[in-house]
């Protein structure tokens, strides 16, 4: 699933093609994805100039003058800016095509994405209004983590991953940010101090950014904004390395299932 840097990098490519475009057309060819697309959208749409774009966790926001266009990308879904209308593919289900003739396409082959509208503030939306803090802001620190862990019992991997704690920490960054502040994914929330947290929160930190600037992990069905995968999963030390060496201590890393996601450990490094 693309996470908070793949996202991030998505949004970074279209932004130079989108910002301060008008759409003149969009095309919808599957309406049924996680939740369905507004069957009037192109009415809604149509004429509406894109002001701002941003990102909040994993969802991204198209600002307009009225409202906001509200894109999930799913487990598989990209957003890819092509220079021209051109016939789609099988799992292409939405183009906004702008003025300019530039078609920014959405495409989700497994369709647990999303692509929606909403009036007024975005941030009001039952999807976005409850989501927590953004990790790469100031205000997540070890503090913040151990506040909210006060009496947790969930594993804190689960944690992590909650997003109304904190906001676009998928499978990936949480299994390598655990494995590099040397932290078992499966201890309780609660029972990590808030010294490992505050190492917690700095590798979190580090990854995504590396992450980003690297743009995004490569997973096989995730492509950026551009069509070119992303290169930090040379980097990654623990996600999908089950039954190789630990990088620190050459261990053979460990699979486990928490919260029905596997997550790879090392039984030495990490305690």
């Amino acid at each position: 699933m693309p996470e908070l840097p793949e996202v991030e990098t998505t949004m970074r490519g279209i932004i130079p093609h989108v910002k301060q475009q008008t759409i003149a057309k969009v095309i919808v060819r599957q309406y049924q994805l996680r939740w369905p697309i507004p069957t009037d959208i192109q009415q809604i749409l149509l004429g509406k100039t894109i002001i701002h774009i941003e990102r909040m966790g994993k969802y991204l926001l198209l600002k307009t003058h009225s409202g906001a266009i509200i894109i999930h990308l799913g487990m598989s879904g990209n957003l890819r800016i092509l220079a021209e209308e051109c016939l789609p593919n099988k799992h292409d289900h939405v183009d906004l095509v702008f003025h300019n003739n530039k078609v920014l396409r959405f495409t989700d082959p497994r369709r647990f994405g999303a692509f929606l509208w909403v009036e007024g503030d975005p941030g009001n939306h039952c999807l976005l209004k409850n989501l927590g803090i953004e990790p790469l802001t100031k205000g997540f620190s070890s503090k913040y983590l151990w506040l909210r862990a006060q009496n947790r019992v969930m594993p804190i991997k689960s944690f992590l991953m909650d997003s109304k704690i904190v906001t676009g920490i998928g499978n990936i960054y949480a299994t390598e940010a655990l494995f590099e502040a040397g932290i078992y994914p499966a201890v309780p929330a609660k029972s990590v101090s808030i010294e490992r947290l505050d190492k917690l929160v700095k590798s979190i930190k580090e990854i995504l950014r590396c992450a980003i600037k690297q743009g995004g992990t490569t997973l096989k069905d995730f492509i950026n904004s551009d069509g070119k995968p992303g290169y930090f999963s040379n980097q990654l030390k623990a996600y999908g390395r089950d039954g190789l060496p630990c990088v620190v201590c050459h261990s053979t890393l460990q699979l486990m299932q928490i919260g029905q996601r596997s997550t790879v450990y090392c039984n030495r490094c990490q305690t």
